[in-house]
């Protein structure tokens, strides 16, 4: 008896966000897979694909969004149940990757929470994981399998591009001296549009013991009479890019705009850059943007092509570093 297998590829959603997850399965042409998620009365989590997944190709989608504790186990339990019902491969594909900032030890008896996560969907059955933009290149070491790590970088500078126009001269800035790499990364990319840029960065100040507090203290490059490219990974509580955007301001620039991956917006993060003195804050739909979150001057861009070009080339099995020229590392 001879048998020629197929393959099957099934997109399945957890609650996170719901939005980006509809919008990944039309770019790629597929419907998101019956799974019945719930919550018991003690806050325990529920998961049971409602079809058959035996032999196929599953990608979970979770960003771990707030609740943030609730969407990871919610993504794990949804992993487990995929192996136990004989999925051939589990993707699980977490746009925003929880506890990417505690990547090492800063402190003494601190944790390596990024890691822990890493070894959990590890042992909830992952055989791969899908995501964007890590705080931290290095959490890609912390698999034994492969990652897939996605940017969107030429989303965000393609964006700025048009609104800059072909031969504008702008400075990149990175919030802090660890940012040159994405700095760097997002001048080339403004480079192939036609649109000429300098790098700097802001010497910042964190108080020792203390999270969500920067203090940005003085600038490193020309700013002066130019417009301030201020690009960063995420945007937590705002404080690090409304005193930078703040301190550019006072150092002559022309104007500033924020651009980051991920838009987390905790706690006063709103206020704040509404206050700042920028002309836009430019963020992807890793996570969810609630409507009472929005303001005139922030633009969302969908990351939904991005990661359905890379899911579908991660289903095909052909290279996803190609789609991104090799820069996603």
């Amino acid at each position: 008896m001879e048998l020629v297998s197929k393959k099957r590829l099934m997109l399945f959603a957890g609650r996170g966000h719901p939005e980006l997850s509809e919008e990944i399965a039309k770019a790629l042409s597929v419907p998101l897979g019956d799974v019945v998620l719930s919550t018991f009365a003690n806050g325990e989590l529920y998961c049971r694909y409602g079809e058959s997944v035996r032999g196929s190709d599953i990608f979970v989608v979770q960003t771990h969004c707030e609740p943030i504790n609730d969407r990871i186990v919610e993504q794990l339990i949804m992993i487990d149940a995929a192996k136990r019902a004989s999925a051939k491969r589990i993707t699980a594909v977490c746009p925003f990757y929880g506890y990417a900032r505690q990547d090492r030890k800063a402190e003494g008896r601190e944790p390596i929470t990024a890691r822990l996560l890493a070894d959990l969907l590890t042992v909830a059955g992952a055989d791969r994981v899908v995501t964007v933009d890590l705080h931290t290149g290095q959490i890609q070491g912390f698999f034994d399998f492969p990652v897939d790590h996605l940017t969107a970088v030429p989303l965000l500078a393609s964006y700025q591009a048009e609104r800059l126009g072909a031969g504008a001269e702008v400075t990149v800035v990175s919030p802090d001296a660890g940012g040159g790499k994405l700095a760097r990364r997002f001048a080339n990319h403004l480079a192939d549009h036609g649109v000429r840029a300098e790098l700097a960065f802001i010497d910042k100040r964190r108080p020792a013991g203390q999270h969500n507090v920067a203090v940005a203290t003085e600038v490193v490059g020309v700013v002066r009479e130019r417009h301030c490219l201020l690009v960063d990974d995420m945007i937590d509580t705002g404080g690090t890019v409304a005193s930078a955007a703040a301190l550019l301001m006072d150092r002559g620039a022309a104007s500033v705009s924020i651009l980051a991956t991920h838009p987390l917006l905790s706690g006063p993060a709103v206020e704040r850059l509404r206050a700042a003195p920028v002309r836009e804050v430019v963020v992807t739909n890793t996570l969810p943007v609630p409507p009472e979150k929005r303001w005139p001057q922030l633009v969302v861009l969908s990351i939904a092509p991005i990661v359905a070009e890379a899911l579908d080339a991660v289903f095909e099995d052909t290279s996803v570093s190609e789609l991104f020229k090799g820069d996603n590392v």
